[in-house]
């Protein structure tokens, strides 16, 4: 039996209402958010140590409903923002149906003052099976950490509180601010039952708690407070032990105890409904000046839902036909739960620097006591992330290779980046921002004991030679591209810049005016974000060809390039995790052995390097990445290409000691294509695009399988990467098809028209409509989701696909 606890963080975002508004470059405009993306629905400002809400139900039909008090991932029937703005609001909706009720979170966020403004948000419930009791207590929380105080300012009862609740705090970042709760007009709480009589003070009223937790423990609010629920039910319970007495209604005892401990920072307070509910939740920043009603509500949450239904059909445009409405609803909510899991993180990671496979062991000149100085798993110092997340309920955390997707669709949305919005170059720069002096970036952001309690303890721990796919520059050259589209004025030439990044004179200068999330697509800005992350996403770039790279005069190899080879370090016997293709098929682990996707990774990195130095206007490092870039592609043939199998294969090492390609038929053999490092008129990509249009090998209804359907390892084992569909991966073939190789005069633009139809066809109108989530993978067999869901990461990208925004 389960109960269900939705410890939330209610996310914030600038709105226009109340005759309020807010210049797009407001570096407070958007301090608060939904950033605590591993709860249902939570709330924080991008502050390391601040104030934190939350929200916990569980249903009071019975007593085994509060035996499992847990987080997301605990089997609701769905939970998912059906619309959702980082600067103004949205809603979401979450049905549980061992509770039989829906409840849905309805934010609007007003701005104002010096402090991050004001926001409101309306809790609501209904029985999703009106023929069924729902009977439901509901707790929001509050809790301070770091300098300040948080004090209960309506006047306390031992035996509850009728009518409005309201709190007041202080912090550093926040100055002055209240907090009030306000019952809806029709609420009806739980009457009669065993024992009612037993209990008349305390039915109908609001209880209450408050206690002191240590800094860093607000998170486990949902521990502490069922411990003051537990402890209560069985004091009160104790005269109603005899045998054959039954027990009071559930509702009468699972209670909070009314009490508030000296010096508290964190607040509860719980509420029984009977039937439909609604509460409201109202911040009000002291510098805002402004008070928020249920009536600003009542007006604000259609009008948003509407401002944001037209926007989004102007941003992401769907064809019309039969399916033009319900694939925009359902295009709508998948953008909507991306932006909506973006999380604020801030803590400590493990690491540990000495760490090493065998065959990772390459320094023997090393120093035996600088190895031991360096071996076992440390914590590092605190950093901070704002980050975009895969799974709010699987994967709550960032991941590096998962991001550059991510900021592909989010930066679509919302561009604006001014120092503390959030946005896909906001959350760009936050990456940047971790890397460290020699350039290496953990490719999983654990940060913190609230991160770590989602993950196995064998994930936690990160290693500074391990890399992962270097997508963020996608981000970078898509912003360069908008920048490009959107401005006017100077040239290229006049701002001593001859060239644009595909080597055509490009105009560039501020915008007019500024719009929401355009505020950076002004090229003076644009320049000034750029050169601030330039310095360490070049050194992350020599990190990355550093502690990469493979061997070649070691095993005889001789392509055109002496230098460009790679191999993936931190692989194990099975898997290469580092790869982000976990348990692909590979060669036998070996110093000697080189990897086509890695190397294909660095052809890209160098040419988005190339694109940016460019525009920058940084001459020397645009000529030495595309000297590099052009070694990659060269050594693409020399080394990787098999004429035997006609594809594009691994390098290994055979036991006599010689370089031998390790071919396996999957998205591996795609990657110069996927990558668009092939010329248009390549032989080859004849014979890439024959496999992956092949039903026998890689082409399937429903997207193009991860290893062929022919290959002996075809769904076994693990099955993560030898045969499920990844959307991502199809958006790549997607991306290349419709921007090079179907776009540009060539042997194979027909069939390359014809492939990117059939595919992108095949890939939006899957899954969704048959369970109502997206999944992280696809059957290879049937099309049916696998694997997490709701997961709204990467792939989301389906809306890109479904708008053609490559």
């Amino acid at each position: 039996m389960r109960s269900r606890w939705l410890l939330s963080t209610l996310g914030v975002i600038p709105v226009a209402l109340c005759q309020h508004s807010i210049p797009s470059n407001d570096s407070e405009s958007l301090l608060w958010g939904a950033y605590r993306s591993n709860l249902y629905f939570g709330m924080r400002p991008r502050v390391p140590q601040s104030l934190m809400t939350g929200l916990m139900w569980f249903g009071t039909h019975e007593y085994p409903s509060i035996t499992s008090m847990t987080r997301q991932g605990d089997g609701l029937d769905s939970y998912t923002w059906i619309s959702f703005d980082a600067r103004e609001g949205g809603t979401q909706v979450l049905k549980d149906g061992y509770n039989n009720v829906e409840l849905n979170t309805e934010l609007l966020k007003v701005p104002g003052g010096g402090n991050g403004g004001s926001w409101a948000v309306r809790i609501k419930g209904k029985p999703l099976n009106p023929t069924r009791p729902s009977r439901n207590a509901l707790i929001f929380y509050a809790g301070l950490e770091g300098l300040g105080g948080l004090e209960m300012d309506t006047e306390q009862d031992e035996d509850g509180v009728e009518g409005p609740i309201s709190f007041s705090g202080y912090s550093r970042e926040l100055d002055e601010f209240t907090l009030r709760i306000v019952d809806g007009p029709a609420n009806k709480h739980v009457t009669g039952g065993l024992h009612a009589e037993d209990f008349e003070r305390r039915t109908g009223k609001t209880h209450f708690a408050g206690i002191r937790v240590p800094p860093g423990d607000v998170w486990k609010a949902k521990d502490a407070f069922l411990e003051l629920l537990l402890a209560h039910a069985k004091e009160v319970l104790d005269p109603f032990q005899k045998p054959g007495t039954p027990p009071p209604d559930p509702s009468y005892t699972l209670q909070l105890p009314d009490v508030n401990h000296e010096s508290s920072n964190m607040f509860a307070v719980q509420k029984f409904f009977d039937g439909p509910f609604q509460f409201d939740v109202f911040y009000e920043s002291k510098s805002a000046k402004h008070e928020l009603s249920s009536d600003m509500l009542d007006i604000g949450i259609p009008a948003l839902s509407d401002k944001l239904a037209n926007r989004f059909e102007k941003t992401f445009p769907v064809p019309p036909g039969p399916e033009h409405d319900s694939l925009l609803a359902f295009s709508q909510v998948i953008t909507a739960n991306l932006i909506g899991g973006i999380g604020y993180f801030y803590g400590r990671s493990i690491v540990d620097r000495g760490f090493a496979y065998e065959w990772d062991e390459e320094d023997e000149d090393a120093d035996e006591d600088d190895r031991k100085r360096t071996q076992g798993a440390r914590l590092t110092p605190p950093k901070e992330l704002l980050t975009a997340t895969p799974s709010r309920s699987f994967f709550p955390r960032g991941f590096y290779w998962d991001e550059g997707f991510h900021l592909l669709h989010i930066g679509e949305w919302d561009n604006d980046l001014s120092h503390t919005h959030y946005s896909s170059l906001e959350i760009l720069k936050d990456w940047i921002n971790l890397i460290d002096e020699d350039g290496w970036v953990a490719r999983e952001q654990i940060l913190g004991e609230e991160a770590r309690s989602k993950v196995p303890p064998e994930f936690q721990t990160q290693v500074p030679n391990y890399a992962n796919p270097p997508t963020l520059t996608m981000a970078v050259t898509a912003f360069i591209d908008r920048v490009r589209a959107l401005s006017f004025g100077p040239s290229d030439a006049e701002l001593g810049m001859e060239f644009g990044t595909r080597g055509i004179q490009m105009p560039l200068s501020a915008a007019k005016t500024s719009t929401p999330g355009r505020f950076y697509l002004d090229h003076k800005e644009a320049m000034t974000y750029l050169r601030s992350i330039y310095a360490p996403l070049r050194r992350h770039y020599d990190w990355f060809r550093r502690t990469q790279r493979g061997q070649l005069k070691q095993y005889g190899r001789r392509p055109r390039s002496r230098t460009e080879a790679y191999r993936w370090r931190g692989r194990s016997a099975t898997h290469v995790l580092t790869s982000g293709m976990d348990d692909y098929p590979r060669g036998p682990a070996s110093a000697g052995e080189l990897h086509l996707d890695l190397h294909s990774w660095v052809g890209f990195f160098s040419r988005t390097m190339r694109e940016i130095a460019e525009f920058l206007g940084e001459e020397d490092d645009r000529v030495l990445f595309a000297e590099i870039e052009q070694a990659v592609k060269d050594n693409l043939v020399d080394l990787y290409w098999s004429e035997e199998e006609q594809m594009y294969c691994d390098v290994g090492v055979s036991d006599e000691d010689e370089s031998q390609h390790v071919c396996h038929k999957g998205y591996l053999s795609l990657f110069p294509l996927m990558l668009e490092l092939l010329p248009v008129d390549s032989p080859h990509v004849g014979s890439i695009l024959e496999l992956l249009h092949d039903p026998n090998h890689l082409w399937s209804p429903y997207g193009i399988r991860s290893l062929s359907a022919s290959h002996p390892e075809f769904g076994q084992g693990e099955n993560y990467w030898k045969g499920p569909i990844w959307v991502q991966m199809n958006y790549l073939v997607l991306r290349a098809l419709y921007k090079t190789y179907a776009a540009e005069e060539g042997p194979f633009r027909e069939i390359s028209k014809t492939i990117y139809s059939q595919l992108r066809q095949n890939i939006i109108s899957n899954e969704y409509e048959r369970t109502g989530y997206v999944w992280e993978q696809y059957d290879a067999t049937t099309g049916e989701g696998r694997r997490s869901h709701p997961f709204t990461g990467w792939t989301s990208m389906m809306t890109l696909i479904i708008s053609e925004k490559y």
